[in-house]
């Protein structure tokens, strides 16, 4: 079971909690062996939905969308991501150079090609630009592919 995860970033302490309980519920049912999360690592939900995949016993396919990607990311960010990276099973680097939202944007549709099912931690409001949360779910739900969207009462972004 390849599950692909899309979700807000800078997410506060109090969300991040509820989200990863949210996370963890809906991955407890998966069989360890079978289960492959998908994400591109960013901070808040994909760092937070790739460690619960590891502690779940299952395995992690990473898409770096952009050569200059980790450099983008926040510093504070940096020790997980490669921590990440490093327990990776497989790890896919596109061809873009810039760690822009067209490079974002193919990174979460190159998810969704090998995905069974998608995990969007998302509160529901429209895209800010291109290659985001919304931008992935609706592509997901074009695809036919299910959408499970997690955005526990109580949950705000930064």
């Amino acid at each position: 079971m390849r599950v692909a995860i899309t979700g807000h970033r800078e997410l506060p302490a109090e969300t991040a909690r509820l989200v990863a309980d949210g996370l963890r519920a809906e991955i407890r049912d998966y069989p360890a062996a079978e289960l492959v999360g998908l994400t591109c690592l960013a901070d808040g939900a994909d760092s937070i939905f790739a460690r619960l995949v590891l502690d779940h016993g299952g395995r992690l396919a990473v898409i770096i969308p952009a050569c200059e990607y980790r450099a983008a990311l926040p510093e504070p960010h940096l020790a997980t991501f490669d921590a990440l990276c490093a327990e990776a099973s497989e790890i896919v680097e596109l061809d873009y150079v810039a760690a822009e939202p067209q490079a974002y944007l193919a990174a979460g549709l190159r998810m969704l090609d090998t995905a069974n099912h998608l995990i969007a931690v998302w509160d529901g409001r429209p895209p800010a630009g291109p290659g985001g949360t919304a931008d992935i779910v609706a592509a997901a739900r074009d695809r036919g592919l299910p959408v499970t969207v997690i955005w526990p009462p109580g949950a705000c972004r930064a």
